[in-house]
């Protein structure tokens, strides 16, 4: 009803086809289709079951023909054996007719009959000589033999006659009758031969009809061409393996070079075997197995390079870290064999470990520091996560690096079995140190100031990030010093003790070098080494620019002078001017201050990191104290003689060496060397006291004095007493310099102008204080 109000309501339009009339034919064109469709399927289905009735009818017909020629050989066998049944008969009877004729003759000439019956003497002329039927008849053996093929029996035929014969053997006659005899044997021999080699190179001869061949061979002497015949068949049949495994390559990349070695050295293996158990124990015929199987190994280290997956691709790290651990296993124990394979193989593999290890690491630093692409996801471990998110940063690529840097390298060491690592351990580690250095030098850059090494073009770029706050520099110091401290560490440890249960499991036979594992814990110490001395170059970036921040105004004028311990300005430090000094200079007030401040920053940023904030805190003070000892502009000052020095000054400094020691011992991060420092630079200002022909035993009061004043001070300054000690000094520059005692030092620009050299900062280590921990933590 609707459709039909629909029609009243819209006339049709002429030239318009209604869509129930498209309907209806294309219906019918469809189901024509398919039923056109069936019916071809149906007759290839008939077509199909014909084919497979006509090939099970051809391969029923086959059967039948095989049978019947395996009954036609079986006749040919009865049928030869019939003949040479015949053939003996046929000589029995000639041999007795000869017998007969002996005797009738010697009858005869009994009777004095002199003249025999001319028909008896044309047989007995046409009969063969009594003498020539052994050899006759042992080469017409001969000739049957190889005719049949019966190489075996032949050529122990051949071996008993030569035993027995006298022609043959050269002594007794040598007439032309036995010479054309032994012409006639050595060609049989000959004949012999050529159809054993033919036997040889068959392509589908079997092993027990080889190993016949081969001895028959020996036997005739011809050893040295049986050996090769040998070694060549066993090098076709491992062709002929290889040739069936190569397509897989491309499906199974990794676990191709394992398949390949595991089928080139247990072919090694056997051939090894046979060659022994036919050719015995001669050296001749080892050394030749020796040299055919190192031939067969080049041709194997070609094959896995022509084969291997694209050299930069972790598969191939993979690959050829798994051929070096199968082969060399193998190698192993083929020493049993007397075969040690194992440094030709290192001497080939090496060339194609050191490209893939290259390529591989190439990419690693493409990945680490190329931020041009969209960043993906990196599926670390939990462990590494948690370790690296701990940092507040304001800059995602510090962490996104790390991460990536992270990643690479267990990607890495996760392809590397024990004995990859063995011999090849020590590249690695070399090439990891080198990929850390770049780390760093990235990190350094995003420091303020300049960096010691602006050589590094392919840096310059990527660094969009730099940490201006003490917290941001603190948490990149703190990041960098978790990678070297405890997830390098436990990523290589894993790979380094995977390699020594492999060792402890009793597997000995596994390292072909025993020697070489005494040269792993120095090859980890070098590498530890390195890595300390990297982020030794980050950690001095750091304290250097925070020490000339401290030490120098925004004008580039220094706060720590001379003048202080010389001028009388420096009587303004003092509760009376005729009394010893109670209190430390302000300079190295404001250094107790500001590592206070820095304390109280790395507390919340560093947290859990107390060996790094003592490592910091040391290395900063140390600083300070090695600037005062190399700088020549103080020390031109202090030790000009017309300039005098009173003993007040000296009594200053001497309490600032104090101070300075005291605050290393008062923090818990006491160090050698500024003790060690601070000794020559009181040594040095007595020196420079004495010159004035003063008597310095007479100014200075006892070290405990020293020693009772300094952590007097640090109480004072703890409980802020300091302001009202030094609220009347009148130098600008040392009130600037309280002033930025509490204030952020953070927003100060040092100038770096007046230290020209690195060194000066850079002899104190890392090793001073707590080694890094190089033991897997997750153990």
């Amino acid at each position: 009803m609707e459709s039909s109000e629909e029609d009243d309501d819209f006339p049709s339009i002429e030239g318009i086809t209604p869509q129930s009339k498209i309907d209806s034919v294309h219906q019918s064109n469809t189901e024509k289709g398919i039923r056109k469709l069936c019916c071809e399927l149906l007759d290839l289905k008939d077509a199909v079951e014909n084919l497979c009735g006509d090939t099970q009818a051809k391969y029923l017909a086959f059967l039948r023909i095989s049978e019947e020629v395996i009954e036609m050989e079986h006749e040919l066998v009865e049928l030869q054996k019939h003949i040479s049944s015949q053939r003996i008969l046929v000589q029995d009877l000639m041999t007795g007719v000869c017998c007969e004729l002996e005797e009738w003759n010697r009858a005869n000439a009994d009777s004095g009959e002199s003249q025999l019956d001319p028909e008896i003497s044309e047989v007995e002329d046409s009969l063969p000589n009594e003498i020539e039927d052994p050899k006759t008849l042992f080469l017409e053996k001969i000739d049957v033999l190889l005719g049949e093929h019966k190489v075996e029996e032949a050529s122990e035929a051949l071996d008993a006659e030569e035993r027995n014969s006298i022609e043959l053997k050269g002594s007794g006659d040598t007439s032309s009758e036995a010479s054309a005899y032994k012409s006639a044997f050595l060609e049989r021999k000959v004949m012999l031969e050529d159809q054993l080699v033919e036997i040889c190179e068959r392509p589908l001869v079997g092993t027990a009809e080889l190993k016949k061949a081969l001895s028959a061979l020996i036997k005739l002497g011809k050893g040295p061409s049986a050996h090769q015949l040998f070694l060549k068949c066993y090098g076709s049949r491992l062709q002929k393996k290889i040739e069936v495994l190569l397509p897989s390559y491309s499906v199974c990349p990794r676990t191709f070079p394992a398949t390949l070695s595991r089928l080139v050295f247990s072919m090694i293996s056997l051939t090894t075997k046979e060659s022994g158990s036919i050719f015995g124990d001669n050296p001749i015929y080892t050394n030749r197995v020796v040299q055919w199987a190192e031939w067969e190994i080049e041709c194997f280290v070609r094959l896995v390079k022509q084969n291997a997956p694209s050299s930069e691709t972790v598969s191939a790290l993979c690959a050829a870290s798994i051929c070096v651990q199968d082969s060399l296993k193998y190698c192993s124990m083929l020493e049993s064999q007397d075969l040690k394979l194992s440094k030709l193989l290192l001497v080939l593999l090496q060339p194609y470990i050191e490209e893939v290890l290259e390529l591989n690491f190439r990419r690693a630093r493409k990945t680490v520091f190329d931020f041009t692409g969209v960043d993906e996801s990196f599926p670390l471990s939990p462990h590494i996560m948690s370790h690296l998110s701990v940092f507040p940063t304001s800059s995602d690529n510090i962490l996104i690096r790390s991460r990536r840097f992270m990643y690479i390298i267990e990607e890495i060491l996760v392809q590397l079995p024990p004995l990859a690592v063995l011999h090849f351990g020590g590249n690695v580690l070399t090439r990891i140190s080198q990929l850390f250095d770049k780390y760093i030098d990235a990190l350094l850059r995003s420091f303020p100031g300049p960096s010691d090494d602006e050589s590094l073009s392919e840096l310059k770029e990527i660094i969009t990030f730099r940490a201006e706050t003490d917290s941001e520099q603190l948490a990149l110091l703190g990041i960098a010093f978790t990678i070297l401290d405890e997830l390098l560490p436990s990523v290589v440890m894993k790979v380094w003790s995977s390699k020594s249960e492999n060792q402890e499991d009793g597997n000995e036979n596994i390292v072909p070098n025993a020697s070489t594992t005494e040269f792993l814990p120095p090859l980890l110490k070098d590498w530890r080494r390195h890595l300390l001395h990297s982020f030794d170059k980050l950690r001095d970036h750091f304290c250097r620019q925070y020490v000339l921040n401290f030490i120098y105004s925004s004008e580039g004028k220094t706060r720590l002078s001379a003048q202080i311990y010389l001028s009388g300005n420096g009587q303004g430090l003092y509760q009376d001017s005729d009394s010893l000094p109670s209190l430390p200079s302000l300079p190295f007030q404001a250094l107790f201050a500001n590592l206070q401040q820095l304390a109280t920053v790395a507390g919340d940023v560093l947290l859990g990191k107390e060996k790094l904030q003592k490592i910091l805190l040391s290395r900063l003070t140390e600083t300070v104290v090695m600037w005062l000892s190399d700088e020549q502009e103080f020390w031109g000052v202090f030790e000009d003689e017309s300039i005098p020095l009173k003993p007040m000054g000296l009594q200053q400094l001497y309490l600032d060496m104090y101070f300075t020691v005291e605050i290393t011992q008062f923090a818990g991060f006491p160090s050698r060397h500024v003790n060690q420092i601070t000794s020559a630079i009181t040594a040095r200002a007595i020196s420079a006291f004495s010159s004035r022909g003063n008597d310095p035993q007479s100014a200075l009061p006892p070290d405990e004095w020293f020693v009772q004043t300094a952590k007097t001070a640090i109480s004072k300054l703890l409980m802020g007493t300091s302001g009202s000690d030094t609220s009347e000094i009148e130098d600008e520059n040392h009130l600037d310099l309280h002033d930025e005692i509490i204030s952020d030092s953070d927003d100060n620009a040092s100038s770096l102008t007046t230290v020209e050299s690195y060194e000066s900062f850079a002899s104190a280590s890392m090793g001073e204080l707590e080694s890094p921990n190089f033991t897997d933590p997750e153990a």
